[in-house]
């Protein structure tokens, strides 16, 4: 048996002319580039792609499998390269250029989901505290005020730090592709709140969100209430003070308490310490603030094998980190989805913007949702 260092040693020297020639398959590759330019050709060939795989894989021998995997990152790369040169995107490149960079913030309406008192109008009152909240009963009605032009932006949640994501709201970025132009981290502390006449010891059933019944569950499974899930926190905390019923109380902020005359029987009942909620502003129009350090995109996959993968590998070659990764059904289909990815970066760099415009040229259904900052 040899010596490590000896094998090691022969492990760089195998590098050193595997650096050498993946250098000339790009070039090789950036002339194929220049060539698909001139002569007006798609970049992406999969008949030919996959004929390539197939040979690799099978010249591999018991490797084959590894090699078919190291060709597919090679090619992935040559046709991220022959986009940048034919110039990929070039529409998509014109809306970012035009967006502009400044959101309004006075003077204008903002939607959300709720009542006074719920998360979603604290998040809008953060957000935008010169504008005027304006209520709606679902988040399908916010990203109708969006759409019909009600509301200048509607205030979403997409995910709780101990819940996960809110998926009826992933559905509606989905479907509608607005734009998003801010996101904001709310702190979220939840009390148990019910009639002044009632105390702790009274209290059998609970109100609230499905998401708050998630970000409470260990609370409410030791004390053996019943929950009933309602539409929103505030809209539960208003039907207790309705109801007048001394055995139930709301899970709810403390704002809602106080908004709607209820005693805190309980505090900090919230499962996580850290629990957190993350909102979103949605617009019809694109601002992309000089500081955007946040990009979501949408788009669903080619009928390819380990096509996921490929995608992910560009985003690991630029050296980006995603942040997030939402998979959704495709209404009508059967098990295809579309995926809704977050990462960080700001599509003013070069990296940035050519990557999206490489995506936006191969990936079905893809749509670029914006870029902005997260408070």
């Amino acid at each position: 048996m040899r010596d490590l260092n000896e094998i090691r040693q022969e492990i760089n020297q195998i590098d050193e002319k595997l650096i050498e020639l993946f250098k000339q398959r790009m070039d090789c590759a950036k002339e194929v580039g220049n060539y698909k330019k001139l002569n007006d050709i798609p970049v992406l060939n999969q008949n030919r792609e996959n004929e390539i795989l197939d040979a690799v894989a099978e010249k591999g021998g018991e490797y084959g499998a590894s090699a078919r995997l190291l060709y597919s990152n090679i090619m992935e790369l040559s046709r991220a390269l022959q986009h940048n040169i034919v110039g990929s995107g070039q529409e998509l490149k014109k809306v970012i250029a035009n967006a502009e960079a400044d959101l309004p913030m006075s003077g204008i309406k903002v939607a959300y989901q709720g009542i006074k008192g719920a998360n979603g109008y604290e998040a809008t009152l953060r957000l935008f505290p010169k504008g005027e909240p304006i209520s709606y009963k679902t988040f399908e009605e916010v990203f109708e005020a969006v759409a019909n032009d009600e509301v200048s932006y509607g205030v979403l949640p997409v995910e709780n730090s101990t819940a996960g994501s809110v998926s009826a709201v992933y559905d509606l970025i989905l479907k509608h592709r607005f734009y998003i132009v801010g996101a904001f981290d709310l702190k979220i502390d939840y009390c148990l709140a019910g009639l002044k006449q009632s105390e702790l010891g009274d209290i059998e059933k609970v109100w609230t969100h499905p998401q708050s019944i998630s970000q409470c569950e260990n609370y409410i499974g030791k004390k053996d209430f019943e929950a009933t899930p309602m539409s929103n926190t505030a809209v539960a905390a208003r039907a207790v003070a309705k109801e007048k019923r001394l055995n139930v109380a709301a899970i709810c902020s403390y704002k809602a308490a106080e908004e709607y005359g209820l005693k805190v029987l309980d505090n900090h009942i919230q499962d996580n310490d850290s629990n957190t909620t993350r909102f979103i502003v949605i617009s019809k129009k694109l601002y992309i603030p000089e500081n955007a350090d946040k990009i979501s995109l949408c788009f669903s996959l080619p009928h390819i094998s380990g096509s996921l993968y490929s995608v992910l590998c560009r985003f690991n070659s630029l050296g980006f980190n995603l942040t997030k990764i939402e998979s959704r059904p495709i209404e009508g289909s059967q098990f295809e989805y579309l995926f809704y990815l977050d990462f960080t970066g700001n599509v003013h760099s070069e990296n940035a913007t050519n990557l999206i415009c490489q995506l936006s040229a191969e990936m079905p259904n893809f749509s670029f949702l914006g870029n902005y900052t997260e408070q």
